[in-house]
């Protein structure tokens, strides 16, 4: 095989050849490949799994240097993701590795290519109308075997991601923020030697204070955001919409971080330029310029980590990972039961058991024992996290059901009454408490039973607050208030829960994590590193198909169960 490599933009398509090279690897060591491994399924199959067709639009003007062909390249992107390496690992893989040489067809004495044309090929793939067409042709494999098919189980989990860059403190944040507005947006230099006097931004790094001296971190915080407000004041004139994006992006940076960690001093109201670093953290905040889109986020009171959030849905009893999405790590839109909510709705509008395919009923092809699910209900399994009522609420809706632990319910009081110690009449819409007081739902779905409690025999058992026991009804209580009651009746549920939920975990484990080790993300931004998730999907979904014997008959994908 012979192709070229160039970093150039006129690229035409590279094709693979028919014929072999003298020193073609998989002739010569081939046989040194394990058998049923992700290499040696590439080498016999790279053409057929990523066919030239499905790339071709990559390269339309058809003219100068061939590229390298879409099977190696589609190939090796996907062999990169599964080993989590770099650019110049992944290009030394296929340079000195025979098993990589084997899997993309290469010659023993193969130069490979430089590591920018990884790189080049990503930036194709993301500004095409298709960037995640390595996914879709692992998802076409799966749905052609039927390895889902019939199977009505779907579970849901995230895990947190670390990102690719260091955390930065508030100082070192606002001082990256006015460096960047210096050098991207027009005469900014010029307005920062004028009016920003709180340091030299010529000079990077943090300032150089003593940070033992009591007050000095607070005047230098004070400094920073008086430069930084000085700054912005210096542009407020200029007419937002016809700055370029860059320098309206830059601009409004400042703003955020400027008002996101700090907070006027105590006994100022910030008008006399005095600050401090805030006492409490943004919801939202940005914790580092090189990647904006990075956030704090807690999987527990305890456990505070930085980074994105990985969402999956799997079906349990094959592994099969059937939807992914990455997303910021902190915001309610981007929660375990908002992301959850869109792949139900993706999964009812397509009606299929993947992106793209059509639920059928089960058969030969549905699989190794799974259930019968013909008429397209699912059953949805979560942790609490996912025990939201809107999100419950959407699952009955769709007319699937929603196998999810709930959510504890807490009291003011310790061992005291929970919610569902209150009845509710939403035809009357009055709440009635355990001793049997009513009161009326108002229009924000808030109870107060104000002097009610009062001398209440019950009080102990349920508030401390001095005006009475309140309460916040959801919009979805009904469901919320019967997802509990079944969950503590019903026993077969939670055995169901047990027996499947946990598989999702195992999925999870696989996308973060290799060899025992964390990874960390390697990209900026939440684009760039949820098409590095889809290609962590489309590689061990095929790696679980491999395991079961995936090959191809007479043009058909087929798993070697099924034809036994």
């Amino acid at each position: 095989m012979k192709w070229a490599l160039s970093w150039d933009d006129e690229l035409m398509q590279g094709m693979e050849r028919a014929d072999r090279e003298l020193l073609d690897a998989q002739a010569l060591v081939g046989h040194l490949v394990a058998e049923g491994s992700m290499f040696a399924f590439l080498a016999a199959h790279r053409l057929d799994l990523f066919g030239d067709s499905e790339f071709e639009d990559l390269f339309p003007s058809g003219k100068g240097r061939p590229s390298i062909p879409a099977s190696v390249m589609a190939s090796i992107l996907v062999l990169q993701t599964l080993h989590d390496l770099s650019d110049r690992e992944t290009a030394e893989a296929a340079r000195c590795d025979l098993r990589w040489k084997v899997a993309t067809g290469m010659a023993l004495d193969h130069k490979g290519f430089d590591p920018s044309s990884l790189v080049h090929w990503r930036k194709r793939l993301a500004k095409s109308e298709r960037p995640q067409r390595i996914n879709e042709a692992v998802r076409r494999v799966v749905e052609e075997t039927g390895v889902v098919r019939g199977r009505g189980k779907r579970a849901v989990d995230s895990t947190i991601l670390a990102d690719a860059v260091a955390t930065q403190d508030t100082i070192t944040q606002l001082v990256s923020a006015i460096r960047r507005v210096g050098r991207i947006v027009p005469d900014a230099a010029e307005a920062i030697a004028v009016v920003c006097t709180g340091h030299d931004y010529s000079r990077p790094g943090k300032p150089v204070i003593d940070w033992d001296e009591p007050g000095a971190k607070d005047a230098l915080v004070s400094a920073l955001v008086n430069d930084a407000n000085a700054l912005l004041e210096a542009f407020a004139e200029v007419d937002q919409d016809k700055l370029e994006e860059s320098v309206a992006a830059a601009l409004a940076m400042l703003a955020l971080v400027a008002g996101q960690d700090v907070e006027p001093a105590e006994g100022s109201d910030g008008t006399d330029g005095r600050w401090r670093i805030a006492r409490k953290v943004a919801p939202d905040r940005v914790i580092s310029q090189v990647d904006p889109e990075a956030r704090h986020t807690r999987k527990s009171p305890e456990a505070r980590r930085d980074g994105y959030r990985a969402h999956v849905a799997a079906e349990p009893e094959t592994g099969i990972i059937t939807d992914e999405a990455l997303t910021k790590a902190a915001g309610t839109e981007n929660s375990d039961a908002a992301v959850a909510e869109q792949f139900l709705a993706a999964d009812t509008a397509e009606g299929g058991d993947m992106k793209g395919s059509t639920t059928t009923g089960g058969g030969a092809a549905g699989g190794d024992g799974g259930e019968s699910n013909a008429g397209g209900a699912r059953e949805w399994y979560g942790d609490s996290a996912y025990g939201t009522g809107d999100l419950r609420g959407a699952i009955g809706d769709a007319g699937h059901d929603a196998v999810i632990k709930p959510k504890p319910l807490g009291s003011p009081v310790e061992g005291g009454f929970t919610v569902d110690d209150f009845t509710v009449d939403e035809q009357a819409a009055t709440v009635g408490c355990p001793i049997g007081h009513t009161r009326p739902i108002s229009a924000g779905r808030r109870v107060s039973f104000g002097a009610l409690c009062r001398g209440c025999p019950l009080r102990e058992r349920c508030t401390k607050s001095k005006t009475g026991r309140k309460i916040v009804l959801h919009e979805r209580d009904r469901e919320l208030r019967a997802a509990r009651a079944e969950w503590a009746a019903d026993p077969e549920r939670r055995e169901k829960y047990r027996k499947y939920r946990p598989n999702v975990e195992r999925v999870v484990s696989q996308i973060a994590s290799r060899g025992g080790r964390r990874l960390k993300l390697r990209y900026r931004g939440t684009e760039k590193n949820n098409a590095w998730l889809t290609r962590r999907t489309a590689g061990l979904n095929l790696r679980n198909l491999i395991g079961r014997g995936l090959t191809r008959t007479a043009g058909v994908w087929v798993l070697q169960a099924q034809t036994a």
